[in-house]
């Protein structure tokens, strides 16, 4: 049951991830500048984020079966009429459906996992999650980029949405709510009762120091394996197609990897969530300052060292969950889940859209030849999420322990945070 529904995120990712290896064709075939090819990612995410509380509602009243289901076909749909899109609208409302089948993967995951596992094994199998998941990026990496050169842009589309097919039908047949039943119906939720479960699973900080570690930790990779680190590591770098494939595919390995380590971590030092966090957030700020500051193209180890810290973003992300987790009751999971799950994609949203004019703008006479040099400056918007997210982290972290003191002092020092 586990492995169906992970294997409908898996795919998710990889229609997420399926225009990365393709920005410079997608340029092409549209004819479009740099900021309008970001606006297909940016739209994407938009939707996604925008749909995370939405969703989390919707889980909450029909279950996850249901609204997973809906996902997979609907990003079945979505990919398939990319496939045929012939113009940047019909392209952009195609990417508009990925992102919205998309949203609705990730959180029915989660809450099938919560359902399904034993609480001390929750951290390590969202771990594990998301680690699988994040194979649909390597999918849409080396594999995706050879598709595209040898079937071209339409039926490489139109293979990749033929697999949502098989899987939702394997979902209608495997997956269940609860060990008890197919389904289930939660209560109709009022406007009233929504706002009051929104507000008090954002009144707390804990649910906030997860939104921030969430933001903070996961667009760096987000934005490298969605739209520009092909054509940073190509144009910026002037590394081979071959190349930036593979560094792509090992920034996905290494989240793969690490995803099972925090997962191994976190419940043996969950006082000091925060604290790695920090430490890791840390580490891709130095790295990338590195491969900025190189005079001339960077060296192939550094550009390694940049995809292997960036990739440990991504499952270190997931300890925003953990924190939401363990600061709301369980009748309030969804809606914080869903505030959390929001950070990191409105950081990536930004990112996208700020390198996609930064590059139009300090690229001489426009056009999609982007120089080294446009590529510093469009890669040092980084800086300013950064800054924000560092600060809020630090903020909430001592908001949520001076809380703690002051409902169960008994409990600091031994409370997950």
């Amino acid at each position: 049951m586990w492995i169906v529904a992970l294997l409908v995120y898996l795919l998710a990712v990889f229609h997420r991830s399926s225009l990365a290896v393709a920005g410079l064709t997608a340029a092409e075939r549209f004819d479009i500048s740099a900021a309008q090819l970001a606006t297909f990612t940016m739209l994407q995410l938009l939707v996604y984020a925008a749909m995370q509380i939405p969703v989390g509602l919707l889980v909450d009243r029909f279950g996850p079966r249901r609204v997973l289901l809906t996902g997979a076909l609907t990003l079945t749909l979505a990919q398939a009429g990319f496939a045929f899109a012939d113009s940047y609208p019909l392209a952009l409302v195609a990417r508009l459906f990925v992102g919205m089948g998309d949203a609705m993967t990730f959180i029915c995951v989660l809450r099938l996992v919560n359902t399904w596992f034993a609480p001390r094994r929750i951290p390590l199998i969202t771990q594990l999650t998301g680690m699988v998941g994040q194979l649909g990026g390597a999918l849409a990496a080396v594999p995706m980029t050879i598709a595209l050169r040898e079937l071209g842009w339409t039926r490489s589309y139109l293979i990749a949405a033929s697999f949502g097919i098989v899987l939702s039908l394997a979902l209608v047949l495997v997956v269940r709510d609860v060990p008890g039943g197919r389904s289930v119906r939660g209560p109709a939720m009022s406007v009233t009762r929504i706002r009051a479960s929104l507000t008090a699973s954002w009144q707390q900080p804990g649910t906030r120091l997860g939104f921030w570690t969430h933001f903070s930790t996961q667009f760096s990779a987000t934005t490298l394996a969605l739209l520009w680190g092909y054509p940073f590591f190509v144009q910026g770098e002037g590394l081979s197609d071959h190349t930036a494939g593979l560094l792509l595919t090992l920034m996905v390995g290494v989240m793969v990897v690490a995803g099972p380590v925090l997962g191994l971590i976190i419940p043996r030092h969950p006082w000091h969530r925060s604290s790695i966090v920090l430490g890791i957030v840390g580490s891709i700020v130095t790295v990338w300052t590195a491969v900025l500051a190189w005079p001339g193209e960077a060296p192939l180890g550094l550009l390694i060292a940049l995809v292997v810290v960036a990739g440990i973003g991504g499952p270190a992300s997931m300890i925003g969950f953990d924190l939401g987790r363990t600061s709301n009751p369980s009748d309030r999971m969804a809606s914080a889940t869903g505030i959390i799950n929001q950070g990191g994609f409105i950081a990536s949203l930004l990112l996208v859209v700020a390198i996609g004019l930064i590059l139009d703008w300090r690229t001489p006479g426009g056009g999609s030849d982007y120089t080294p040099t446009a590529f510093r400056w469009a890669m040092s918007f980084q800086y300013v999420l950064w800054a924000l997210g560092i600060l809020q982290i630090w903020r909430y972290r001592v908001r949520t322990r001076r809380k703690i003191m002051a409902e169960n002092p008994e409990e600091y020092g031994r409370v997950p945070l």
